[in-house]
């Protein structure tokens, strides 16, 4: 009997029990589970963000890589120590969202810059790429049509409510 992992590789977390399976030789069976069943991203409807949440949440993501690097990267490899661990795959599958939405967090930052390259090469560059495959191309979606927009608008703002 293999392992049944049951992911989407939008998520984070299970992109990053996908690398690490993927990478320790373990032997599963992939079986879809669509998160975002019944709910479309607010970008693929095409609404604005209001420049207020934009700046707050930019603002807590400066706030968090530089926590991630100076309290946590420190001038280790990686986040534990000197070898990769579960906490780097979980980090940079979490880093990966905003780079998805074309947030540039590595650019400026040669510490963590540095430490995603390095987790890169120690999962494998093609492997790597594999698991966010999908997350780095959703901004290239086109947006829905109208009449979809329509029909999905009172239900996506429920769920931002």
């Amino acid at each position: 009997m293999v392992l049944e992992l049951y992911m989407d590789l939008l998520s984070a977390p299970c992109r990053a029990v996908y690398i690490f399976a993927r990478k320790n030789g373990i032997p599963f069976e992939f079986q879809f589970v669509d998160l975002l069943k019944g709910v479309m991203l607010p970008s693929f409807l095409s609404e604005p963000v209001a420049p207020e949440t934009l700046t707050a949440t930019l603002a807590e993501l400066e706030r968090n890589l530089k926590l991630l690097q100076d309290k946590f990267l420190q001038d280790k490899a990686f986040l534990a120590g000197p070898h990769i661990s579960v906490a780097d795959l979980v980090a940079v599958t979490e880093l990966m969202h905003p780079v998805s939405a074309g947030c540039q967090v590595f650019e400026g930052r040669p510490k963590l810059a540095a430490w995603r390259q390095r987790v890169e090469a120690a999962v494998g560059q093609d492997l790597f790429q594999e698991a966010h495959e999908f997350i780095l191309q959703i901004k290239d979606i086109s947006p829905a049509d109208s009449s979809t927009k329509r029909a999905l608008m009172p239900g996506v703002r429920a769920m931002l409510q």
